[in-house]
């Protein structure tokens, strides 16, 4: 009988979980003034309260047009987008025809699981038009790089494969409540049925930004490089007692807030009270431990935060607001079409994460010339409009003779 109960239960949200269709064209970054040509997906989604509905925002990333398509429904309704959230990798969505709406209850969402906790994945995965079940438990939760953003936000780890298409659809747990957002998987010869999962935290701050704002503004991030305290010598130079821990700044963003206040060689104590440890990372529950980039993800633009640090062994306390820094070499166009300059046949366009792909394909960490990677993994924009600008390609012409083979040519000023 029991099983019969978490069964009825549990079958309301399978009706919440809909398949998405999407229409893409993408920039193209050889010729911006151009577009890709169109290309289809379909991923899966799930209603939430509010006549809203959630997917990944890589599901529907430069879209044209997008339909969602309920279990059991042979009609496909136009849908909206609301807000896309690039960091996180989840979007909103919204369809306007009440029929839609019709005889669905909204996805409600439960707490963060714990480790063992048993999850069910549920999607639309390629290989077939029906909805899809794979069960597993969570291996692992932490600070994990989200591959669409770019970004290091909280994360959940699972044991069942989560396939093309399957993006976008809800995990549950054994009551029938949300958990997270299914949203890639490992691919290693050395690991199977690894997949991961956006973590109700990252969900509820993306909608609650939503809801704030009237759009996404991100997750704040403290705009500073730091460096681990575990050498004891280093602790010892740095005037650091022995019942002291913290984390050592190493260069600050100039265009963040927290330029004005932090200074090179600060050693960060702690974080809104919360202390940080010599290797980076806080108290999470359980005994575990975590990031402290955790700490600052939860926070909204423009919160404040306190941050206790040791500077010529004396401690200051200061208050922070924080913001969502911008980088030099930007992760993300964010929908927009790439900005571009042409005089004399030269194409000036300015470099983004996007761009780097394009040209240098998926492996751009290893193909792109190495001045660049060193300006998206360390630089930091020296003013909020810096831009790093390449000469992407020339437009053969009498006035440019003999310049025809300059390509991704980074332009000095």
């Amino acid at each position: 009988i029991n099983g019969e109960c978490s069964e009825a239960r549990a079958l309301p949200a399978m009706d919440a979980v809909v398949k998405v269709f999407c229409v893409h064209t993408e920039p193209n970054f050889s010729l911006p003034w151009q577009r890709k040509r169109q290309y289809s997906s379909s991923s899966s989604g799930f209603i939430i309260k509010g006549r809203r509905v959630l997917t990944n925002a890589h599901s529907v990333e430069h879209y044209t047009q997008v339909k969602l398509k309920k279990r059991g429904s042979d009609t496909k309704y136009l849908a909206s987008v609301l807000a896309i959230g690039t960091e996180c990798d989840v979007a909103l969505l919204t369809v306007e025809d009440n029929e839609f709406w019709e005889g669905v209850s909204p996805v409600d969402f439960g707490e963060l699981p714990a480790l063992q906790d048993a999850v069910t994945v549920v999607g639309y995965p390629i290989g077939g038009d029906t909805i899809s079940v794979t069960s597993g438990v969570v291996s692992r939760i932490e600070i994990l790089s989200y591959v669409h953003g770019s970004t290091e936000l909280l994360g959940l780890q699972i044991d069942a494969a989560i396939n093309s298409g399957n993006s976008g659809g809800p995990a549950f747990n054994d009551k029938g409540n949300c958990v997270g957002i299914a949203f890639q998987s490992l691919k290693h010869e050395d690991a199977e049925n690894i997949g991961y999962v956006i973590p109700t935290p990252v969900i509820i701050h993306f909608i609650q930004d939503y809801e704030r704002n009237g759009a996404y503004t991100g997750f704040p991030i403290l705009g500073v490089e730091w460096q681990k305290m575990e050498n004891p010598d280093l602790r010892l130079s740095s005037g650091m007692k022995v019942d002291q821990k913290g984390v050592r700044i190493r260069k600050i963003d100039p265009t963040a807030p927290e330029f004005k206040v932090l200074k090179a060689s600060d050693i960060i104590l702690s974080f809104d009270g919360v202390d940080i440890a010599n290797d980076g990372t806080v108290p999470f529950r359980h005994g575990e431990r975590i990031g402290f980039s955790y700490l600052v993800s939860q926070k909204y633009t423009g919160d404040s935060a306190a941050i206790k640090v040791l500077r010529d062994s004396a401690i200051l306390k200061f208050d922070i607001k924080l913001s969502t820094n911008r980088r030099l070499i930007p992760a993300h166009n964010k929908g927009r079409p790439p900005s571009y300059y042409i005089i004399g046949g030269f194409v000036f366009t300015a470099v983004s994460v996007p761009y780097l792909r394009s040209e240098y394909g998926k492996d751009y960490e290893y193909e792109a010339p190495v001045k660049l990677l060193d300006k998206l993994l360390h630089e930091f924009p020296q003013s909020p409009d810096e831009q790093i600008v390449v000469v992407s390609q020339v437009l053969v012409a009498d006035i440019n003779i003999g310049y025809e083979d300059i390509v991704n040519t980074q332009v000095g000023f």
